[in-house]
């Protein structure tokens, strides 16, 4: 006698019946289709389906172009939006990661795609993440252009996940960033970033978790928000403002995206051997946040500033004596800078940032 009550009585094993289902991910293709099509630009119509997508460098504007490619994630910043089931900003942190990365290089955004995966396909969070990630996209001026959805079990937990994105840039050859001409002397201004951004957040949740508070409760450094909600807000997008401030001519010499490792790991990245960065502490306030992250995880300062972008997130490096013109150009973008400090020798073996003042935690 026949058990049709098992799997092999129905005619063998499905895929859904190991826990991955095609239904749901076609579904969700299909839910998306819209939010990437919104993202269209010159070069790209932004639609999904095929196995690649394509982008015309010719159609977008450029010359003699120069392709500039990044990759990042957004860490255990996942781990509040799962734990929250707020998934709507979280695709925001992916395309920032990425896009702020391609234009410290003085490239413009082009295209993206990102990667999915979870241990139980949720069409419904898995659109609400791509509303994000299609959110940022419009906002760098970039195209979503494709992506992959993993259904993973047994790899993750059912309503865990984790994402990746891709971005690709381009710049006309002969201007790209850094500059050979960073010199001792030179300025260095700094654009405010919105709070946390995407890194340090293992770091962040070990001081929730010290402080016996979970995510529903109200945020001690943010009144009339939940804890969770605060600590979500996106990583701002510079794409447009430096952008704008570069085509209107402005003298950057170069651009630091401060993410992990802060100011000593970053801003080191874009000067010469023998230079470093001379930090006025005192010139900038950070947002609350990390204030009450030091004092509730009693964090020493050299830890912050490795760890968190403390309120910098993104440094311009120009001449002294264009700094103003330069922040002039910023603030017709929009943007907020401040004189952050300037660029120093430093002597071999020596410490390549060093700070005067303190930070107003």
């Amino acid at each position: 006698m026949t058990d049709t009550t098992s799997p092999r009585g129905r005619n063998g094993l499905t895929y859904a019946d190991a826990g991955v289902d095609i239904d749901a991910g076609n579904a969700m293709v299909d839910s998306i289709k819209p939010l990437v099509r919104a993202t269209r630009r010159p070069g790209a119509d932004a639609e999904i389906g095929g196995f690649g997508g394509l982008f015309d460098l010719k159609a977008a504007g450029f010359t003699d172009p120069i392709l500039v490619a990044a990759n990042d994630g957004v860490g255990t910043k996942v781990k509040i939006a799962i734990e929250t089931g707020r998934h709507d900003t979280i695709g925001i942190d992916l395309v920032a990661m990425c896009v702020n990365d391609l234009v410290v290089q003085g490239a413009e955004p082009l295209l993206f795609l990102d990667y999915y995966a979870t241990g139980k396909l949720e069409p419904a969070t898995g659109v609400a993440i791509v509303k994000g990630i299609a959110a940022g996209c419009r906002e760098a001026g970039c195209a979503l252009i494709g992506g992959e959805t993993a259904e993973m079990p047994g790899l993750y937990a059912e309503r865990d996940y984790d994402l990746a994105g891709f971005a690709v840039g381009a710049a006309e050859r002969g201007t790209l960033l850094p500059r050979d001409d960073v010199q001792d002397g030179d300025a260095l201004l700094g654009l405010p970033s919105s709070g946390v951004h995407s890194n340090g957040f293992s770091l962040v949740r070990r001081v929730v978790a010290q402080a016996g508070l979970g995510w529903q409760d109200p945020a001690p450094f943010a009144p009339g928000r939940t804890l969770g909600e605060a600590l979500l807000a996106p990583t701002r997008i510079y794409v447009k403002p430096l952008l704008a401030a570069l085509k209107a001519g402005a003298p950057v010499k170069a651009l630091a995206h401060i993410t992990g490792g802060g100011f000593p790991d970053n801003i080191p990245r874009v000067l010469p051997d023998g230079l470093g960065a001379a930090i006025d502490l005192a010139a900038f306030v950070p947002p609350p946040v990390f204030g009450w992250l030091a004092r509730t995880g009693g964090i020493a300062e050299t830890e912050m500033l490795r760890t968190f972008n403390c309120g910098i997130g993104m440094v311009v490096a120009c001449a002294a004596d264009h700094a103003e013109g330069v922040a002039s150009a910023l603030r017709a973008a929009g943007e907020e800078p401040v004189r952050l400090g300037r660029v120093v020798r430093v002597a071999a073996g020596a410490e390549r940032v060093a700070y005067t003042g303190r930070l107003a935690l």
